[in-house]
This record gives C-alpha cells, structure tokens and sequence, in this order.
C-alpha cells in the first residue's frame, strides 16, 4: 500500500449520473497514459485541454489537465480527465487507463500518496476525509482549519519546547561526568507545566470538537400525549411523527438528522411510556424507548404543562436520573397546571406550535453535549486519534514535571519528554506506525 513507483487510478466523484465525473490519474505513468488516451502528443500543464478520450468502443469529449510533479495534490505526476457523468464512460475511461499499465487506487490511496510525499502533514490528511463526510457548516469550516494547519502550527510550538528540552537534558547526560550541567531542575519543571498548560488548554476544547465531528443521538421521552412527538417535528423543522390526541399513537422509532448550532444530532421520537401497555405491540414501542434512551449522548424529558403532573411522569422522571438530560415543560402556551418548583430541577419552557422556546432549547442541547465548553467558529481539535494523543503526551509530562521538581535522576525526566515529543509526532505523521496509516487511510472513499 505504501509504494509510490506505480500508477493508479480511480473514479474521483461520487458514484451515480451527473453533468460531469473526473477520473485521477497519479504516478510516474500518469502523463503516458494519458497521452495513449488522447492520441495527443503532449498537454501543457496546468492547462484544461479538450480531448477525445477513450480507445475502444465507447469515447467521450473530456477536459484533459495535467499537473507535473511535485506540484500536484499527491506529489506524483497527476493528470485529471473531466468527462460527462455516465457511470458507463468513467468505468470504460479507468478499464483503458489500467490497459495501459495504471492500477485501481486503494481507498484513500491519493491523499495517502500526499502525505508519504509530504505535501500535507496527517492531521491535514484526516481532515480531508472529515471534510468529504461534513454534513453541517460548522464540520466544514472545522475541517478547513485543520487542514489549513492550525492545530499543526500549535502542536510544532510546543514541539519546539519540548526539542529544546530534550537537548539540553541529554547534553547533561553526556557531560555528566565532565561536570556539565546544562539544566536547572526548578527552572525545567516551570517549563513543563507551562508545556503541558499549552496542551491542556487545546484539550479544553475536545468535547465539543469532538461532537462536531462525530455528532451526538439525542431520545426525546414522556409518557403518552406529553407533547414529544409535536417537539420532534418543531426540531426536526419537518412533520415526521404522527401527532394525534389518541395515546400511544407513537409505536416505533422515528429518527431525523438534523442541524443545531452546526453539530448533527440524530433525534429520536419514541412511544410514551405508562405503567401498563394496552397491547403487545405498545409494549414492544416502549421497550424500543427504554433502549433508545440507554443508548443515547441526551435525554429530553418531555413534561405537558398544561396538565397536573401524573405518577407515570414521575416515573419517567426517576427512570432518567442518572441520565444526562433536559427537562422540558411543553404546551406553555396552553397555561400551566404545575411551575418548575414542584420537579426541584431546572425546566425550559417550550411552546412548539408557536416555536416559543426552541431557540433556547437548541442552545441548551448543544451546551449540555458539549459540558458547557463555549462554542468556537472552528474548533481546534475534533479527532478522538489526536486527543488521545495529546492526553498522552500531558501524562507524559505531568511525570517530568514531578521527577524534576523531586530532581530525579535526568534520565528519567528525559525519558518523560521523549515520550511526549514522540506523542505528539504521532499526530502530525512524524513517527506514525504502518497499521495506523493503514487503519486511517482505509476510511476514505476510493478516489480520494
């Protein structure tokens, strides 16, 4: 997978009809094929040549651009061919190039390629695959500031200190018995918290990166007619739930993606919950619920203001304790039966019909997944790979930190910032292992 001596190929749109799909060629070859495709002589770089493409049967009139090594999105010798959107010609098109000598690209092979040539670190790398999977407008402009090199640049700060460290503790080490010492235990352990200050501060912002990245399952519960369904569709924006005033109208699952506040969040609608089903397939509607919930980042607890508060409520309330969730007082618009200081707990007052409420509501939900960390326009750290990483490196420190305020022997502060240095150039592709580049590459589409 790691060799760069040949030349691959691939469908580098998505799959299906549309005005145009582009075929990539990369490698040493990829200007030879080409040329054998065209029947052309040469193609001027970087410049869109109107071709006729294809050497059997089927042909297509296609935009030909060739771009020279290194400056290409892989490194290697890069020629993209333009054609119209049948799947039947791009097949034929990738069929004549490996007639010619290409090969099929493994998935995530060109951007790959990238990397090994160094055209981009592996944090820009991932973020290209993250930028392909967004589906909000907060995960674009996330994955833009990584592969714009934000987090590359804070993390090579701090590389740098760490380097800086590394050098004068071995020169101690090497000069030991000559009586050389170029560090200072108290002034060494200053620096290292400031370090591992620096790293936590990027850590601060994980969660919510985190969750802009991967997105969050949120359960909306109550016991029959609360309101969850009417609160689903406001969410939702859409009338996917069935919303009646006969209890136990909701029997199934009903989930939406959708957008708050840039991150995506899978909602689920589930079947009111009572102390006693009236048939079997009520039942099994409220076993999904309880699932559900058990499997979700958030609860909504749905609560009918409009209403006294009824036993099975209470139960709800009681069943989702332990739970991280938000309590909800629906209908508000229809008078309120109880106030929040008969539950003894925070409650947000929606009304859905009005949208009185939801705004807050959004906002609630995404701080309450997010624990609070305030929202940034682009978070620095999304990738779970990354911040695992970075709390490695903050043990790592945290002990050289300890060992120098104790003035341990240096080899041991020194083998503490090696293992720092050595987490953090795990990250950006430095020192990375074959299995992990193979096990992150692999998650990208082919073509990419």
């Amino acid at each position: 997978m790691f060799s760069t001596d040949d030349t691959i190929v691939a469908i580098a749109t998505p799959h299906g009809r549309g005005g145009i799909g582009v075929v990539r060629i990369s490698g040493p070859a990829a200007l030879p094929i080409a040329l054998d495709l065209t029947g052309r002589a040469d193609l001027e770089p970087r410049h869109a040549t109107l071709a006729r493409v294809g050497q059997g049967a089927l042909h297509d009139q296609a935009i030909v651009t060739y771009f020279p090594a290194p400056a290409s999105y892989t490194g290697d010798e890069v020629v993209e061919i333009s054609a119209h959107g049948s799947p039947v010609l791009l097949r034929a098109i990738v069929h004549d190039c490996m007639q010619a000598g290409a090969r099929m690209a493994e998935p995530g092979e060109f951007t790959l390629r990238s990397y090994l040539h160094g055209r981009r670190d592996l944090v820009q790398a991932e973020a290209v695959g993250d930028l392909i999977d967004a589906v909000t407008p907060l995960q674009v402009r996330a994955a833009f500031d990584q592969m714009d090199g934000t987090l590359t640049r804070e993390i090579g700060v701090i590389e740098e200190a760490l380097f800086d460290m590394s050098a004068r503790l071995e020169a101690s080490l090497d000069f030991h018995d000559e009586g050389y010492h170029f560090v200072d235990p108290e002034r060494l352990a200053g620096e290292l918290v400031e370090v591992t200050a620096r790293i936590s501060a990027v850590l601060r912002h994980a969660e919510r990166g985190r969750l802009v990245r991967e997105g969050a399952r949120v359960a909306i519960l109550g016991r029959p007619n609360a309101g969850k369904s009417t609160l689903f569709n406001a969410l939702a924006g859409v009338d996917r739930a069935i919303v009646t005033d006969i209890p136990g109208t909701t029997r199934d699952l009903v989930t939406e993606l959708i957008d708050i506040e840039g991150v995506p969040i899978t909602l689920v609608d589930t079947a009111g919950l009572r102390d006693g089903p009236t048939d079997a397939v009520e039942g099994q509607g409220m076993a999904r619920a309880r699932a559900a919930a058990s499997a979700a980042d958030l609860v909504i607890v749905v609560l009918d203001q409009a209403h006294p508060l009824h036993a099975e409520d209470r139960a709800v309330l009681d069943d989702t304790a332990v739970r991280r969730r938000l309590l909800v007082a629906s209908k508000s618009d229809l008078g309120e039966a109880w106030g929040p200081g008969e539950l003894g707990f925070d409650v947000l007052r929606v009304s859905a019909p009005s949208g009185a409420g939801l705004d807050a509501l959004r906002l609630a939900l995404v701080s309450a997944l997010s624990n609070d960390q305030p929202g940034r326009d682009t978070p620095a750290i999304t990738n779970l790979r990354h911040i695992g990483l970075l709390e490695q490196a903050c043990e790592a420190l945290g002990r050289a930190e300890r060992a120098a305020a104790s003035r341990s022997p240096e080899e041991f502060v020194a083998a503490d910032v090696s293992e720092a240095r050595g987490a953090l150039e795990e990250i950006t592709g430095k020192r990375t292992a074959d299995d992990t580049l193979q096990a992150i590459f692999s998650r990208f589409c082919i073509g990419k």
